[in-house]
């Protein structure tokens, strides 16, 4: 049994989450350290914050079995991170000299050598060494073997009404090894461990829309409800489709044509092919080519039920048809994770890497700040480097509970969007108007207010907070150089100190369920049938395929040359033309905004009536979408000429 964190998914309107803890982790930076002194390298950050002295319960039985992953630093990591800085930043020499991926394991990757070392030492500790790959080794024994391979005690230690198993102390490995060793995972076992499942589930409960609608952003206003904010507020859209988006971002002409983008997620929808060709013959959209889409999914799955499997297909079945509605002519490749946990998501990014299976690689999952430890940190910006350097960038959901206070009781940005190695992608609300016209956004952040029950007014109104774009400042991670003149002091210094820190997202699109996107997915009814239904939904797991679909429309307007990680470029375009910067207040200062929304009372049909509230929208907890960049928006959203802006390396790969 393998022991890890959960990563959950960002959208469908759900709470965001992915992690990390305690040491700062700057860019460029590694979680292992020499110690001469000891002869040993320190692995920092693989004791958990949650292991205090309050909670120790004790040591583990040294009988008790272990399960680890020894992670790999390569044979110059150091050379790893510098390189992939320079070939993605448009003012370097190096910007667009990206490297295959045999390149990319000949120069950096760990060695024949590296590997045997690291063998012969775990199993001289009495570890026995189960599996091995470019990227790591996996390692059974028992807790008496572990604490000596790893020179520190494993107690179990109370957390949140559990006991779990950590160490006492940061792990570390011989000093003879010469930094072979990047980190170590599983010495702790929080929050659940994962067992082997074969078949997966049936999808989740249908979700159904109760209508009526606007077709367009206010097409359609009830004149029987009560006014806000000075007037009356529309129907909320059915849910829009690639036309409208493609209009909305400046898609112009470019299909993304002879680029593909990866998707990557938990588990893989049985129902995934005839539901995306179906979606795309009702919408009228482009049907997919023969080969178009194609999936490359584990050999098994495990943790079904710990992951709510079932769940994961909305996921993919929202990412793959948002993609396509905005590239039509991209090729769609999805790699399944085999659950939700880490370790099988990291090997789905690797997989991604290793063959190098598309140049943009879209992921809307993850998880809060908290949960996450440097260790499993480490192990991300690894997978993000070796991909910028062939050319391949990674673009990831910011989370749908703004400043995560409501949910976790803490103000913290979500992972591994934090990551100075990733784009982090924010959520906004989108008014399209009449014949495709983009008219503004805000930023996404929404309060519900019920009609009362003599209709007559909004009960509570504005109403509490719902949910909301992620963004905000990482506690673990220095501000990267792209950042510097752009992000303010106030968002960058915003967790006290004199070290600028990374703030997050770096761009967004689209999140807003009440200005959502219109998806047909094969769901689980009540009496126990499958059918196929339509329905609108959002998230930032919406904004992180749609943003994934534009960069494919840049990187055919650059003839194809690979965008990579795109950081860089995106904040070399901050304050021009190319974006729409997005505000709370985009029709002016204290002018609010707002939709009718009707619901199911069940989610799926009006047996047991309806719902109307009122959803205020651009309110998103205490973050703002200011002028200029924010917490919420980035630098702003695509605009009209966004996807022609980016001039390709006059030396490309």
């Amino acid at each position: 049994m393998r022991f890890e964190r959960k990563r959950t998914r960002v959208g469908l309107v759900a709470a965001a989450a992915l992690p990390l803890v305690a040491s700062a982790l700057a860019l460029g930076t590694q979680s292992a350290s020499a110690d001469p002194s000891a002869g040993r390298q320190l692995l920092s950050g693989t004791k958990p914050q949650w292991a205090t002295a309050q909670a120790d319960k004790g040591a583990t039985a040294d009988s008790a079995k272990v399960t680890v992953r020894v992670y790999l630093a390569g044979k110059d990591a150091k050379g790893l991170a510098a390189y992939a800085k320079a070939v993605s930043d448009p003012n370097s020499s190096a910007y667009g000299h990206y490297l295959t991926a045999a390149q990319t394991q000949a120069a950096y990757g760990a060695t024949k050598a590296q590997v045997a070392e690291v063998t012969a030492w775990l199993k001289s500790s009495g570890l026995k060494v189960t599996g091995a790959n470019r990227h790591y080794l996996s390692v059974t024994g028992d807790v008496a073997a572990a604490e000596k391979a790893f020179g520190t005690q494993l107690h179990n230690y109370t957390k949140s009404g559990h006991t779990y198993r950590a160490p006492t102390g940061n792990a570390t490995a011989p000093a003879s090894l010469h930094g072979a060793v990047l980190t170590v995972t599983g010495l702790d076992t929080a929050p659940k461990k994962s067992s082997h499942d074969e078949a997966l589930p049936p999808p989740d409960g249908v979700f159904k829309n109760a209508g009526p609608f606007s077709t367009y952003f206010g097409s359609n206003t009830d004149p029987k409800y009560p006014s806000a904010y000075g007037s009356k507020a529309p129907y909320a859209i059915q849910g829009y489709t690639g036309d409208q988006l493609r209009a909305a971002y400046g898609a112009g002409n470019y299909t993304g044509k002879g680029v593909t983008v990866a998707i990557t997620d938990a588990y893989a929808s049985p129902y995934i092919a005839q539901d995306a060709a179906r979606y795309a013959n009702d919408t009228g959209g482009q049907k997919y080519k023969k080969g178009q889409l194609s999936q490359v999914l584990p050999a098994d799955y495990n943790s079904t039920v710990d992951c709510g499997a079932g769940g994961w297909y909305g996921e993919e079945t929202l990412d793959v048809e948002a993609v396509h509605a905005v590239a039509p002519d991209a090729d769609i490749v999805y790699v399944g994770g085999a659950s939700c946990f880490d370790n099988d998501l990291l090997d789905a990014l690797n997989k991604v890497v290793d063959n190098h299976l598309a140049d943009i690689v879209s992921n809307s999952w993850g998880d809060v700040e908290a949960n996450e430890t440097p260790d499993i940190a480490a192990a991300y910006d690894q997978v993000f480097q070796q991909g910028a350097v062939e050319g391949i960038g990674f673009y990831f959901s910011s989370g749908d509970s703004g400043d995560n206070v409501a949910s976790t009781g803490v103000k913290q940005a979500d992972v591994p969007g934090n990551s100075p190695w990733a784009t982090s992608v924010g959520g906004t609300s989108l008014a399209v108007g009449k014949n495709d016209k983009y008219q503004w956004e805000t930023g996404w952040g929404t309060e519900r207010a019920p009609l009362s029950a003599d209709g007559k007014s909004w009960t509570g109104f504005p109403g509490p907070y719902t949910s909301g774009a992620g963004g905000g400042t990482s506690k673990y991670y220095d501000q990267p150089f792209y950042q510097r003149g752009v992000v303010p002091d106030s968002l960058a210094l915003a967790n006290g100190g004199t070290v600028k820190q990374r703030v997050e997202p770096d761009i967004a699109a689209v999140a807003d369920p009440n200005t959502g996107f219109l998806v047909g997915q094969t769901q689980s009814y009540p009496d126990g049938s499958l059918q196929y239904s339509t329905y609108r939904i959002g998230g930032t797991s919406l904004a992180a395929p749609v943003i994934a679909g534009v960069q494919a429309l840049a990187q055919q307007a650059r003839h194809g040359i690979a965008i990579g990680f795109a950081n860089p470029l995106i904040y070399d375009k901050y304050g021009t033309s190319a974006y729409h910067d997005v505000t709370d207040h985009p029709l002016g200062q204290g002018q609010g905004l707002a939709v009718v929304r009707v619901d199911y009372a069940n989610a799926f049909d009006a047996s047991e009536g309806t719902i109307v509230s009122l959803r205020t929208l651009g309110a998103d907890a205490s973050l703002h979408a200011t002028v200029g960049y924010d917490d919420v928006t980035g630098v702003g959203t695509p605009a009209k000429g966004y996807v022609t802006s980016s001039l390709p390396p006059k030396h490309g790969r």
